[in-house]
Order: C-alpha cells, then structure tokens, then sequence
C-alpha cells in the first residue's frame, strides 16, 4: 500500500476515539433497563434506519458480496433486499412488533417470543438458539475485523483479534443499546460515504456505466469453462434455470439471506426502539436508499471489476486474484482506486465491521442473562449482570474467532440468517399477527425449523457439510444426498417445513377453540 502507514494509524485512531466518545454520549443517557436493553424506546428515525442497516449489512457482505458478484455476476439480492429487508420488514412487522413490544413491554426478541405466546419454555429455546449460533457470526465479524486491522496497523493477528474485540466491547458494555445505535448510525454514515465513492470511482475507470456493462455482457465467452457447464452464461444475465450455479445464487445469496434479514433477534429489537409508527415510515426513507447503496454497489462494483481486470491485465477478476473470491474486492480496491481512498475504504470496513459486531455482542448479551439465566429473576433487570453476560459472550466469541479458519466468514453470514429465518419467522410472523397464537405451534415450529436447517446443513449442503466433516465421519461421504439437492440452501427446505407446521397447527388450534366453547 503506498499510502504511509502514519497517515493510516491516525485516521483509524480518529476513527475509534470518535467512536468512543459517540459511545459515552450513549453510556450518558443510558439510566434504567429499559434504556440499556431497548434504548428507552424513544429513537429518532434516521438512528433506527442506519442502526439497522448498518447492523445488517457487515464486512463479509461488502467483501463477500462483491467477490460473489465478481464471480457469479450481478443478482437480483439487492431488490430483495430493499423490498423483504427494509419495505416489508418495517411496514408488515416493524409496526406490530413495535405496537406489541410495547403493550408487553418486551426488551429482547425472546422476551417478546414468550411474552406473545406466554410460554417460558419458548423463551428458554430462542435465547438458546441465539447463544449457541450468534458466536459463529460474531467470530466472523471478529476475524475479518482483525484481518483488516493487522496488515493496516503492523499489529499481529492475535492482538489485532482481541484489540477489536475489547474496544467494540467498551462502549456496548457501558453504554447498551443507545450507544450502540449511536454508533451504529456513525459507521453506517461513513459506510455509505465510502460505498458512494467507490461506485462513482468504479465507473470512471471501466469508462462509464453504460460503456462498462456493454463491456462486461460482451466478455460472456471468458466465463470459465468449470462455471459454464454449471449453468453460468455471463455477469449480467442470470444463470441457467435450475443449475447448480442458479441454486446457489437464487437460494444461498437472494432468498437465504433476503429473506432471513426478517427474524434476526439483533435487527428485530430495533423496531420497539421507536417512538411511534410513524417514526418506522420515515425510517423507510433513510433505510431503503442505504441497503440499496450497500448491496446494490458491491454486486455492482464487484461485476464490473472484471472489466477493469481484463482491460489492465487480460484476467477476468477471479484469475487476477488467484482464484480467491474473498480477494477480488481488495485488490481491485487497491489497484483502481486513489491511494487516499484505499484508507477511506479501510475505515469503511471497520464501520461495517463493529457496527454488526456491537449489536451481536449486545443481543448475545441480554440473550444470555435476561432469556436464559436470569428470565423470572431480578437479576433479568440488573445492569450489572446484562454487563457481565455481554463480557462472557465476547471472551467466547473471541476464543471461537482464534479456533475458526478464515474460510468460514463468508458462509457464517449466511448460515447465521438462513437459521434465523427457518427457526424464528414462522412463529414470530404468525405471533404478531394472529389474535390467539398457538404456544404448541410456535413450540414445534421452532424445534423443527432448527433442527431441520442443521440436518441439510450438516449432511446435504455441499458449502457447509464438506468443511464441517460430520457427514462424511459418520456415513464415510461428503453428503447423503447428490445434485441438485448439494447446491439447495437449508433455508429452502427447513422454513417451508417451519412454516407448514407452524400453519397447521396454528389452524387445528383454532379450530379446537370453538369446539372446546362448546363444550
């Protein structure tokens, strides 16, 4: 990198005590529970938009999105996107969740869960669910943190890991989620700032937007042969219908994580953090444009990087980073931008980074003490102990993200919301909706969801089942079932399950209801 490494360290030193001070503002006005736990329920409409999308969208999105898009071509995730994530997660259940939440007086997604239902046990089970996989996520957000940090700074991975770790750990601790939110809208301001830049930057140096996409259609003949016979035709057209590549993106990347941005608990408790409905619709407003910057620039950038790389060096992307999907978005960073942006870029980075990263560690948190241990206790409403849950989840994330190898970042964000979606949604949309929701449904769809989601995680899925090895220690193969069924997402198979159970018995419970007045 040619910019020197002292301009670097003061910026990324600027950039964390700005962070840190925005957190104390936080820590100031945090004065009771409910202030720690839900932000006192009073957030103003642009806090609440960036909070979520920048929670949302993390650093494996941006780099991970990107290379997929330089790999695979462009996607229709980013409708999905703006359409599932931001219009129908704030309009259909942002206001009832926030309505509910409040009339319940909910703090967690788990606390709501039992307090629709009115069932602990169903309490018990999503805070288990949430402290069993949020590490894996929280572990990949810790790595490519400290994977950013440790080249920028000259600090070696493991301090670099545990640096992270501790400083996005201060200002959750003491400052809950206000000053999470806080921080958060801070990030997603610079998030979008960068992705802004790197678009119009992108499309100076392949010639312009129109000139750049002709190009890029052009190059369909360069598609390499091993992503051709698997249903590949070009970056700016889908794949081929029902190919293993047109499972992957339809499933994995647009429906798997479209769709499960709607049940996780991190992005649930932003909608009881408002004031009234009508701050939810002028959330829309900010939150609709800043997914489509996100998601919408790195699958575009990411595309047209091919055409970058073939006009400089007769590679299509994927060649010139060595075959690495993880590697194409920062080299082509490197190589296209201006020096001064490839700092600005970095702080980009950590923004996407620590803005997920401290709204896990605070869901992880209250998860742990208020849903688990402490449910029922008073300890479920003392500061102190929401504090020490919050620390005890960060040591385990930190300890998980020294064990993991760098390879799993990509797939933890996927897996993390396609669970999300199998076990929760069901019930959750369903709970918010019906006038007597059923405990045992919501019970039976919620076990099913999850355990149907690992079993096709663990024994079908190709992406997921060959690292993991279960199946192949097991039954001596790498998956139990061949194509098409290796390149289907889990959330494919395991929500439709989810949903069928939660439906029928939802319907069988209401129908035993009159039968029972009757009686």
């Amino acid at each position: 990198m040619a910019v020197d490494t002292l301009t670097i360290t003061v910026l990324v030193l600027i950039y964390l005590a700005a962070t840190l001070i925005i957190g104390y503002l936080g820590y100031k006005k945090t004065k009771n529970t409910e202030d720690y736990l839900v932000a006192g329920r009073c957030s103003h409409p642009v806090i609440i938009a960036l909070s979520y999308g920048a929670t949302f969208i993390s650093t494996s999105a941006i780099i991970g999105f990107g290379g997929q898009a330089a790999n695979l071509g462009m996607s229709w995730l980013t409708v999905l996107n703006i359409g599932v994530g931001i219009l129908l997660a704030f309009v259909l259940f942002g206001k009832k969740t926030r309505e509910i939440g409040h009339r319940l007086s909910a703090v967690t997604f788990p606390d709501l869960m039992c307090k629709l239902y009115q069932s602990p046990l169903l309490q018990y089970i999503a805070g288990f669910i949430i402290v069993i996989s949020m590490p894996l996520y929280t572990a990949a957000i810790l790595i490519g943190g400290a994977r950013f940090i440790e080249p920028t700074l000259g600090i070696d991975y493991t301090t670099s890991l545990i640096l992270f770790a501790v400083i996005t750990a201060i200002y959750v601790v003491f400052g809950g989620l206000i000053a999470v939110m806080y921080t958060d809208a801070f990030q997603g301001t610079i998030m979008l700032i960068g992705m802004t830049v790197l678009l119009a930057l992108t499309i100076v140096a392949v010639g312009g937007f129109t000139a750049g996409t002709t190009a890029l259609t052009n190059m369909a003949d360069l598609v390499p042969k091993a992503l051709a016979d698997q249903g590949m035709a070009g970056w700016t057209v889908m794949p081929d219908l029902g190919s293993p590549i047109w499972f992957t993106v339809i499933t994995t990347l647009v429906l798997g994580v479209g769709i499960g941005v709607l049940a996780q608990p991190q992005l649930v408790v932003r909608f009881m953090t408002a004031k009234d409905n009508k701050s939810l619709n002028r959330a829309v407003l900010v939150g609709g444009p800043f997914i489509l910057m996100m998601t919408g620039v790195a699958f575009t950038v990411g595309a047209l990087s091919n055409v970058y790389f073939y006009q400089t060096s007769g590679k299509i992307a994927i060649e010139a980073a060595g075959g690495n999907v993880d590697a194409i978005m920062p080299l082509f960073i490197n190589q296209a931008m201006p020096e001064i942006f490839v700092v600005i870029f970095m702080l980009t980075l950590l923004s996407a980074a620590m803005s997920t990263l401290s709204a896990l560690y605070h869901a992880m948190g209250t998860a742990l003490i208020c849903d688990l241990w402490g449910r029922g206790k008073e300890c479920a409403l003392s500061l102190k102990a929401h504090q020490a849950g919050i620390v005890i989840m960060m040591v385990l994330s930190t300890i998980l993200a020294l064990l993991m190898p760098i390879s799993i970042i990509a797939r933890a964000t996927v897996m993390f919301m396609g669970l999300c979606a199998c076990a929760f949604l069901p019930a959750f949309a369903i709970g918010v909706y019906a006038k007597a929701p059923s405990t045992k449904a919501a019970l039976y769809s919620m076990v099913t969801g999850a355990v149907v989601w690992f079993v096709w995680t663990a024994f079908v899925h190709a992406a997921e089942a060959k690292p993991l090895g279960l199946c192949q220690a097991l039954f001596g193969k790498v998956t139990l079932l061949g194509a098409p069924w290796t390149a289907v997402d889990p959330i494919v198979i395991a929500l439709p399950i989810s949903l069928i159970v939660m439906v029928v018995m939802q319907l069988q419970a209401g129908k035993a209801q009159p039968a029972a007045a009757a009686a």
